[in-house]
């Protein structure tokens, strides 16, 4: 029997989204959005030029700061699915030298609300997805290369192994944020 790892490891991430994290993100308010839970949350604020930026350290205190909705969903988007995804799958025209961490190939502005970011993130997956979907035994199998940084030895089916745990494990994060702000919500009331 011929097990194809390519399908199911996509049919993990596929199931996922449409059975778990897109559903849901139906009715994401921008308050919701950028609801901080707790004191000194990570979030995407404006930046000396205007543009929103991302929080981040480096290194990342320990324990790492609580994250607002739009800090998750946007790491979702640009960092684990966007960038990598525009790597390895492309457009990266003038940018062949770029690893699935630069962020010369996420050039887009951070979304401000609600509904850009659930277009981003759409986007994003979709763009991932069928790049993934695109690869056949000998790709996935395939190290990733210059790509892949100090993971280049790694092959792709680990990197779509390792992204589709981070889209899962944060996906949950913004679900839990959303329940936990809707029952602050009712407690207020």
């Amino acid at each position: 029997m011929t097990v194809d790892w390519n399908a199911l490891i996509l049919g993990q991430m596929e199931f996922y989204w449409d059975a778990h994290l897109r559903p849901r993100l139906e009715g994401l308010t921008d308050e919701e959005y950028l609801w901080e839970p707790a004191e000194g949350c990570w979030s995407l604020r404006p930046g000396p030029d205007g543009a929103l930026g991302m929080e981040t350290a480096d290194p990342a205190p320990e324990p790492p700061p609580v994250t607002t909705i739009a800090w998750r969903m946007v790491h979702i988007g640009r960092d684990v699915l966007g960038i990598r995804a525009r790597a390895f799958f492309g457009p990266h025209e003038g940018l062949e030298d770029a690893d699935m961490w630069d962020l010369r190939l996420w050039p887009d502005p951070l979304p401000g609300t609600a509904a850009d970011a659930v277009a981003m993130l759409e986007a994003a997956y979709a763009h991932w997805r069928d790049g993934v979907r695109a690869l056949d035994a000998e790709a996935i199998a395939r190290p990733l290369g210059p790509k892949g940084a100090w993971f280049a030895d790694d092959s792709m089916a680990a990197l779509v192994l390792h992204l589709n745990r981070e889209v899962m494990a944060h996906g949950a994060e913004i679900c839990l944020l959303r329940d936990l702000y809707r029952t602050a919500g009712l407690r207020s009331r």
